[in-house]
């Protein structure tokens, strides 16, 4: 089993990585895109950007040990105030605010990745997890901005192990089951219960894409060719 210390350097690779494509795409965007809508309701993609700065300084807030916002009421508000911005100046903030959390985890100590800390809902979970929950953000969100990033882009560790962990905690839910199988990794899950499984197969990162939300599953080979089963977010 990769120590706590080993993998949180596996994710903050991952996080550097896929914050170069986020970047890049939104130096890309045209100055008007930012009041456009994004892909999540009733957010513009200004709400998306300003949202994942103000999640990198939570973050690093849970880093040096600190809650992770001072409440849910300021982050909404926060996220309402800065969304209107200037592209240019939600550019810089991005850069600005994962450069506070890349220092911020390359101070800390192997220690404290073996400890616990307090999401914002309230449960607890491993520090080391700390870059994989923003690497969820960062990836998730670049796709939810609608500027051209789809999840056939996903990288393949990412796509496996997202798939993974949301068909485990869909197992066993209450919605009809269904059998998953990748056909490009050969990875497979089954979500949901009761008998007469749906069988439904394709790529790992369409399969993950309608377990996030992100996609209907319209190209997705279902057994029989029935509507797939509404989804509960995913919080």
């Amino acid at each position: 089993m990769t120590d706590p210390q080993s993998a949180a350097a596996s994710w903050l690779n991952q996080v550097e990585e896929a914050t170069a494509r986020l970047l890049t795409a939104v130096a890309g965007l045209a100055p008007e895109d930012v009041a456009q809508p994004s892909a999540l309701p009733g957010w513009t993609r200004g709400h998306v950007l300003a949202h994942l700065a103000r999640n990198a300084d939570s973050l690093v807030n849970l880093l040096n040990g600190l809650p992770q916002y001072a409440g849910n009421e300021v982050r909404d508000a926060d996220i309402e105030r800065d969304a209107p911005r200037p592209l240019d100046v939600h550019l810089a903030d991005l850069r600005d605010s994962h450069a506070r959390f890349a220092a911020a985890a390359a101070a800390t100590t192997a220690e404290f990745w073996g400890t616990e800390v307090k999401h914002r809902s309230g449960y607890l979970f491993p520090a080391h997890e700390i870059p994989l929950k923003r690497l969820l953000e960062v990836e998730y969100h670049h796709v939810d901005l609608a500027g051209g990033y789809t999840p056939a882009r996903w990288p393949e560790e990412f796509a496996v192990t997202e798939f993974h962990k949301l068909a485990t905690k869909l197992h066993g839910a209450e919605l009809p089951r269904v059998e998953l199988t990748a056909e490009d990794t050969k990875d497979a899950g089954v979500i949901g219960s009761g008998p007469d499984p749906l069988a439904v197969r394709g790529p790992v990162r369409a399969l993950l894409a309608w377990l996030s939300g992100r996609s209907a599953g319209a190209d997705l080979h279902r057994t029989p060719d029935t509507a797939l089963p509404q989804l509960p977010p995913m919080g």
